[in-house]
């Protein structure tokens, strides 16, 4: 799919007779941000970032600084049907793994040669945020971010997998850092891989009962991915196949970022803090979750700094382990009383 290109930036021209020899030499040392200028920047569009609607993608453009390395620019809303606020404070931290899978896939059909119709699979994902630089009142500032691709792995012309490498910025401050491994699957591989489940979107899932929203730190209930289990710590994946932003389009299996926000709601529900700010989400995704099999999803809590939180979450179908995850959050301070 043939990129758009925005018109590129006018130039000032070139440097005066006068220019000193500093000024030269610290052209050469120009940064990767004053490189970026120099060049049209791509738009992202809905069909790249694999989204159905354009308030979803929030990766906005990107350019090309070396055949590995891209600067992208992102906008994160202050609000969303979604990735909404957690509290009156701060953004939601999800939507930085959320925009690093997009621009993943961005840079895979654009830059990497994946063709439209590829099969997208992350078989891991880190992200580590800092929650105090995650504020509603900066969410007008754009996100400036850069990704580091490695790990390139080549089929034929095409793209077998890469690793993304992200930093993410704004108005001049680090946000958040984060990478995932993504692979790809051509349509007639991966018939092969899922013959027999290819007509799972065809057969209704039943919805299941939710658990409070509050307790999994949403504001609807239509957001809730958890269903209460047999005990304390231990939930059913709710999956909604209606949903709009979680399921797109038609799917056969769960997408990996709905056992990402199941991970994040359990996390919140075990912990019993609210907001559940994590500074660290790592999951890593071992087969597909299938739509019309029950998964559970099981926690353990962990102590292992001062000060804060960490719970590690689980996912299990039909005896087999589909996912693992560890979120990690600081706990609030303690206030002491004056009396």
């Amino acid at each position: 799919m043939p990129p758009e290109t925005a018109p590129p930036r006018p130039t000032t021209g070139g440097p005066t007779p006068s220019a000193t020899a500093e000024a030269a030499s610290s052209a050469e040392a120009a940064s990767s941000a004053e490189a970026s200028k120099r060049h049209s920047h791509t738009i992202v569009t809905k069909e790249l970032a694999h989204r159905t609607t354009e308030t979803d993608v929030f990766p906005a453009r990107w350019v090309r600084i070396s055949g590995t390395r891209f600067r992208f620019t992102a906008h994160w809303p202050a609000a969303h049907p979604f990735f909404g606020p957690v509290d009156g404070r701060h953004q939601d931290p999800m939507v930085v793994g959320e925009t690093l899978r997009q621009a993943s896939m961005v840079l895979a059909h654009a830059e990497f040669g994946a063709p439209a119709d590829t099969h997208f699979v992350m078989w891991d994902l880190t992200v580590q945020v800092d929650p105090s630089a995650l504020l509603l009142a900066d969410a007008a500032e754009p996100v400036e971010f850069d990704v580091v691709c490695s790990e390139v792995r080549r089929r034929g012309r095409g793209l077998h997998s890469m690793r993304t490498t992200m930093e993410f910025h704004r108005a001049g401050r680090l946000v958040a850092r984060g990478t995932g491994s993504t692979g790809c699957t051509s349509p007639r591989a991966y018939r092969r891989l899922r013959a027999g489940r290819l007509d799972a979107p065809d057969t209704p899932v039943p919805l299941l009962p939710g658990i409070s929203p509050q307790t999994a730190g949403r504001t609807r209930a239509e957001d809730v991915v958890l269903a209460p289990a047999d005990r304390p710590g231990v939930w059913h994946l709710r999956v909604d196949t209606g949903h709009p932003v979680l399921f797109p389009r038609p799917n056969d299996h769960v997408p990996g970022m709905v056992l990402f926000e199941a991970a994040r709601q359990a996390a919140t529900a075990a912990s019993g803090l609210h907001p559940f700010l994590p500074i660290t989400m790592t999951a890593g995704f071992t087969r597909y979750a299938e739509l019309h099999s029950p998964c559970r999803i099981e926690t353990e809590i962990l102590d292992e700094r001062p000060g804060e939180v960490t719970v590690r979450v689980s996912g299990r179908q039909d005896g087999e382990p589909v996912f693992t995850a560890a979120l990690t959050a600081a706990r609030p301070a303690r206030v002491r009383s004056l009396s």
